[in-house]
């Protein structure tokens, strides 16, 4: 793997043989669904590290975590395990949950998603999990703004309603996902507020054949741009894609393209992922595959 360009990583991928109706949901219905196809796309992209969240649609924890070691295995160690626990499911699953990843050296995060499963981050029940996360200073990423799911609740996704467990957990690294868009003001306040909290840039994008895309794109772009000129510094912005709903390439370019200075790029695309995750450097330790 050459050396000679900027760290990448994608902070917010998806691949698990139980995500719903790839057909209709894929950013194109003959996608390559496998390690061997997300591999590809990223170096293509130039991506050197993902982040692949679990999700809830798991059958249980342990089916659910294996299936993280092995994406990590087949990868070679380039698709990084982010977990996840339903909390609607009661104390027991969490306290289940937290046995389960304990001492598993391989976990980059924990992921939660409350519009989707109707509960609050600030659900008093979750507080076993962020003392967790504190624990073993792992970063916490939270769903926020849209659902892909009809049945979603977007009450319980509005970004001010990290702003409580930000400051109820200061040691706790935060991630505003999809920049809880259509929120993304509300996203930058908490993020500018928090020193803990970080916003990624994944899902902002709908499907290509869409209507306006191009001027969709164009104001994804002047958001993300005027919420980082709120926050005051790119240095908490995370680049991720969304994958398989939403293309590497596209989402690559839609960063790419914020008129920023090129060091600021570099830091959203992956340097800034490389100090809150603890990613290696490439150098020695990322794999390739041919590149």
């Amino acid at each position: 793997m050459t050396v000679d360009r900027p760290f990448r990583a994608d902070t917010h991928l998806h691949l698990s043989r139980w995500w719903p109706d790839l057909a209709h949901t894929g950013y194109r219905p003959d996608i390559d669904y496998t390690v061997a196809g997300l591999l590809r796309e990223m170096d293509a992209s130039g991506i050197d590290f993902g982040l692949v969240i679990q999700i809830f649609e798991a059958p249980n924890l342990d089916e659910a975590l294996a299936e993280s070691r092995t994406l990590f295995d087949t990868s070679l160690g380039r698709l990084r395990p982010v977990v996840t626990v339903d909390p609607t499911r009661g104390a027991e699953e969490i306290r289940r949950a937290i046995a389960l990843w304990e001492t598993d050296p391989l976990l980059a995060g924990v992921k939660l998603f409350p519009g989707y499963l109707h509960f609050y981050p600030h659900d008093p029940r979750l507080a076993p999990l962020y003392e967790f996360a504190h624990r073993r200073n792992l970063p916490v990423l939270v769903h926020q703004g849209d659902t892909l799911d009809r049945k979603g609740l977007v009450k319980f996704a509005r970004p001010i309603e990290l702003d409580e467990v930000a400051v109820g957990y200061p040691d706790v690294r935060f991630v505003l996902c999809h920049f809880g868009n259509p929120w993304v003001e509300e996203a930058a306040e908490v993020v500018y507020k928090n020193e803990n909290v970080y916003a990624d840039t994944s899902g902002l994008l709908a499907h290509p054949s869409a209507p306006y895309f191009e001027r969709m794109v164009e104001q994804c772009r002047r958001r993300i741009l005027q919420a980082i000129i709120s926050i005051g510094s790119a240095e908490r912005i995370l680049y991720g894609s969304d994958w398989p709903l939403e293309e590497l390439r596209l989402a690559v370019a839609l960063v790419d393209g914020l008129d920023l200075p090129a060091t600021d790029r570099a830091r959203i695309l992956g340097e800034n992922a490389r100090r809150l995750f603890g990613l290696p450097d490439r150098a020695r330790s990322a794999p390739g595959t041919g590149q």
